[in-house]
């Protein structure tokens, strides 16, 4: 069966993001860098930005990463947000406050119209988040 998940484009921290991703919603973090694969041809100086990182948690998520060379055009993300939700409140709020450490709330954890909890941030690598909490 397809598997469609996130994957980040970064210009320099997609280690730091990942790292930071692997504290607040732990599992299994898998990091390549362009320096172990020399034969792509990339500038030496980059050798150790994030060729291919990917984030499994325990729980079945998967989010990958990956660094843009000086040499290929980067845009920030924009237009996206990545969206986490279930009915484990507890774990919810953590990631909330995780991801929320150096970011901003543009709308606030809080009850949602429909039910539940629900709120927007953009966290300190720019990524926006929505999170959803079902009571």
């Amino acid at each position: 069966m397809p598997i469609l998940n996130p994957y980040i484009s970064f210009r320099d921290n997609a280690r730091e993001a990942l790292e930071r991703y692997h504290e607040v919603l732990g599992g299994d973090l898998q990091i390549m860098t362009f320096g172990s694969m020399p034969e792509m041809g990339y500038d030496p100086s980059e050798s150790e930005l994030v060729m291919h990182g990917s984030l499994t948690t325990d729980d079945g998520m998967v989010l990958m990463a990956s660094d843009t060379p000086s040499s290929m055009e980067y845009q920030a993300p924009q237009g996206v947000s990545i969206s986490i939700g279930g009915a484990e409140a507890d774990r919810l709020r953590a990631v909330w406050d995780g991801l929320l450490d150096g970011g901003t709330a543009t709308i606030p954890l809080a009850p949602a119209p429909w039910g539940g909890d629900f709120g927007m941030l953009v966290d300190r690598f720019g990524v926006a988040w929505m999170v959803s909490i079902d009571t």
